[in-house]
């Protein structure tokens, strides 16, 4: 199966990246509800029009996540899906959405992932071990159990220190180069309002002099977990017509699973999205080197600098060169995450990794505002879950 480029993105909700969330805590139900309303009306269309739902899940139900919010929100639909792929939910929801919209199971569909906090417990609950563990699963009978978390490999910050460790070892680490792209974020992020340090700016001086965390990665190459949300709306070509904005048509997608931790990967140099991002870009017809603007899931520096060479914009091993000869902000010669990325946004949960393609597909609909790019029609997307184990690609184009 191939997208034909016949389903587009034709509206979006993102609410601020606020460290401390403003306001009543909401159901996740609630946050779903209140997403959907947003995204129907910027695209300009009706709550009827929608006939599909993609969800990562909600708090307030474990099983049968999709027929919840469907009572929730009151609607009848043809296609349901559920992604469970970490950071890589977003970019896996809207192919899989643009995939239903073409092949006629449904005409429009919700993409929401709701990342504010939820009222408490009506009876407190001692704190899951597992939340100490973040993508290792400490449950009996997991590998990871078994085979890592008694030696420490816990959480997201070991695996992805050793995975530039090993970059260091294989091609050398040059950390004023790498540091650039906090920088070059941080820039476009004070352009933009719903960022979470939309008033802070940074040098690479303050990259480097900032807490060592896992070495070599710094506090501030490292995202910031902040409150949000956010949804898109995937229509067909007939609605997308009818909608407010310039359409934008997802005409790529790729996308791979490859182990559940580096300690498992053949290879934690070569990534999932190099064939992801194969897919995609030959499913387009395009190349790396047509795109106008790259979004690129940045839980850590090294996630940026990976995406950039296994994905094709440069060579292996040449991604700190690559950094160093080019200005990655909004006004560079090389637009990577205009919004701030993670980096200069914030990560509100899983929303975090839905403002990459929003931010693609406001670039592209020409909403920018003041970071808004002379030329953005076609735009390259990619999402990271767990620690580089699960990757997805997209390209966005407008008309």
């Amino acid at each position: 199966m191939s997208l034909r480029g016949e389903s587009a993105i034709v509206g979006y909700s993102e609410w601020p990246s606020r460290r401390k969330w403003e306001g009543e805590p909401l159901f996740s139900l609630e946050q779903w509800a209140r997403l959907g309303r947003e995204c129907v009306e910027d695209a300009g269309l009706s709550p009827r029009d929608i006939d599909g739902l993609c969800t990562n899940g909600v708090a307030e139900a474990d099983l049968f996540a999709p027929a919840t919010v469907a009572d929730y929100l009151g609607l009848e639909v043809n296609f349901a899906e559920r992604t469970d792929l970490g950071g890589a939910a977003s970019v896996g929801m809207i192919w899989r959405a643009a995939a239903a919209v073409e092949l006629g199971l449904c005409q429009a569909v919700l993409c929401a992932l709701p990342s504010a906090p939820s009222p408490p417990p009506a009876t407190k609950e001692p704190m899951h071990p597992g939340i100490f563990f973040g993508q290792a699963s400490p449950k009996w009978g997991s590998p990871q159990a078994e085979f890592e978390l008694p030696y420490g490999n816990v959480a997201q910050n070991s695996g992805f220190a050793l995975i530039a460790q090993r970059y260091a070892a294989e091609y050398g680490y040059d950390e004023r180069a790498i540091a650039k792209i906090p920088v070059c974020q941080r820039r476009s992020a004070n352009r933009n309002p719903s960022a979470v340090f939309h008033t802070t700016e940074i040098d690479i001086d303050d990259v480097l002099n900032s807490r060592m965390i896992a070495e070599p990665l710094r506090m501030l190459e490292i995202v910031m977990p902040t409150s949000g949300g956010a949804a898109v709306l995937i229509a067909s070509k007939e609605l997308a017509r009818k909608s407010r904005h310039r359409p934008v048509w997802i005409t790529g997608c790729g996308e791979r699973l490859n182990s559940k931790t580096p300690v498992c990967a053949a290879d934690m140099l070569h990534t999932p999205i190099g064939p992801a991002s194969a897919s995609a870009f030959a499913m387009a017809g395009k190349q790396p080197s047509d795109v106008d603007l790259v979004s690129i899931y940045d839980c850590y520096t090294i996630t940026v600098l990976l995406t950039l060479e296994d994905a094709g914009f440069c060579g292996k091993g040449e991604g700190m060169r690559f950094l160093a000869e080019h200005d990655l902000a909004f006004d560079g010669d090389f637009p990577c995450n205009t919004h701030g990325g993670q980096l200069g946004f914030g990560q509100p949960g899983l929303a975090g990794g839905m403002s990459h393609p929003i931010e693609a597909a406001r670039q592209i609909m020409g909403r920018a505002s003041e970071r808004q790019l002379a030329r953005a029609n076609l735009a390259y997307v990619s999402g990271t879950g767990g620690v580089m184990s699960e990757q997805g690609a997209l390209l966005f184009e407008g008309d």
